[in-house]
């Protein structure tokens, strides 16, 4: 009976259920997976590591070149004797016959270019940019601030005639072309002193996409012989190398006034600076993309050969605005200002008789003035 009962117990004992496939294909997936994405996470950071290294050694490498490098002589090309030999002069002095690098473009090295000399063999290594006297970059840097034509009042006829002059040969020469005439190469503004002349050119720079150099011309004058002269070769250069560039001379009577036989050693050094400007003005192409605009409240003075056409092809008068022109500019600078009722402009403008543009923007300055 007892072993009959054991032998029972032992057949209802539950067998173990046996493993399910898909679960445990499920559970080494999940696991490798992690591993992966751990894996990927390493391979990465050395991706990254990787790439800073190489930066350090690019940089190590560039600094062992730097110090391992030696320097290059400055010189000017002559002469090109044929395909590949070149008469150059160091800046030392001494003239020498050497040869180029082979990658370097050899039409770039015509005669003046400033090239890089190799210190042992002389061999040409580059070419160098123009050299420039720091003060044109100064007259280049000098912004001329956004003015529009809206913001000139009383000069409508003047601003065509200049947009005429220097905007429309440089934005379409091939019309000068079509008709067959010669655009004017530069324009004297004239007039009494605050109506215009310098904002006129401000504005043509700031409609025009190109190059503006603003020279006042008493800053050119140097006391040393031949310096003045250098600084407009110069200042023309730059202007050829950087086109379409517009050159602004104010106060041109500074340099521009007539020659004579007598004066002092001053006098002479400002008369050999003009006769290198008349020079330029004659150099440059007139369907090329250099513009000249000179201003001056005194063109009485002027020499007779700076004011000839070929060199200064349009004289512009800047007249005292009239009535109507008053009213136009004193509305220009009334704009800004707060102001409580209406304004009769018509009767300010009478009152304001021989009033320049400069006196009328006084007259809105002095008002607010009194109300402060």
């Amino acid at each position: 009976m007892t072993a009959t009962d054991g032998t029972d117990a032992e057949m209802t004992t539950p067998t173990p259920a046996p493993p399910d496939p898909k679960r445990e294909a499920l559970r080494k997936y999940s696991g490798l997976l992690l591993q992966h994405k751990e894996l990927d996470g390493r391979v990465r950071a050395a991706r990254d590591e990787l790439r800073n290294v190489r930066k350090a050694f690019d940089k190590t490498e560039d600094d062992l070149k730097a110090l391992q490098s030696m320097g290059q002589i400055i010189g000017e090309v002559l002469r090109q004797l044929d395909e590949d030999r070149f008469i150059v002069k160091a800046s030392s002095g001494p003239r020498y016959v050497v040869g180029c690098r082979t990658k370097l473009d050899k039409s770039k090295l015509v005669n003046g270019t400033r090239v890089t000399l190799d210190m042992t063999t002389l061999t040409i290594m580059r070419a160098l940019p123009r050299e420039v006297d720091p003060l044109v970059f100064n007259m280049l840097s000098e912004s001329s601030g956004h003015v529009d034509y809206s913001s000139i009042g009383g000069l409508g006829e003047q601003i065509r005639a200049l947009r005429e002059s220097i905007e429309l040969p440089l934005m379409n020469p091939e019309l000068f072309i079509r008709v067959g005439i010669a655009p004017p190469k530069g324009v004297l503004l004239y007039g009494p002193p605050g109506t215009g002349k310098t904002l006129l050119a401000k504005a043509i720079a700031s409609n025009i996409d190109a190059n503006f150099l603003k020279i006042v011309s008493s800053a050119i004058v140097d006391k040393y012989i031949g310096e003045s002269a250098r600084l407009i070769r110069e200042m023309f250069g730059y202007a050829r190398d950087h086109e379409p560039c517009i050159i602004f001379m104010d106060e041109i009577d500074a340099i521009g006034g007539k020659r004579f036989s007598e004066g002092t050693s001053a006098d002479r050094e400002i008369q050999r600076t003009l006769m290198e400007l008349l020079n330029q003005l004659d150099g440059f192409d007139v369907l090329g993309k250099v513009k000249m605009i000179m201003a001056t409240n005194r063109p009485d003075v002027l020499d007779p050969a700076l004011m000839r056409p070929g060199r200064l092809d349009r004289k512009i008068e800047i007249p005292l605005p009239n009535e109507q022109g008053r009213v136009e500019v004193l509305k220009i600078h009334a704009q800004k200002i707060n102001k409580e009722g209406d304004i009769d402009y018509e009767s300010i403008s009478k009152i304001a008789e021989e009033f320049n543009a400069a006196d009328m923007r006084n007259v809105c300055t002095e008002a607010g003035m009194f109300s402060i």
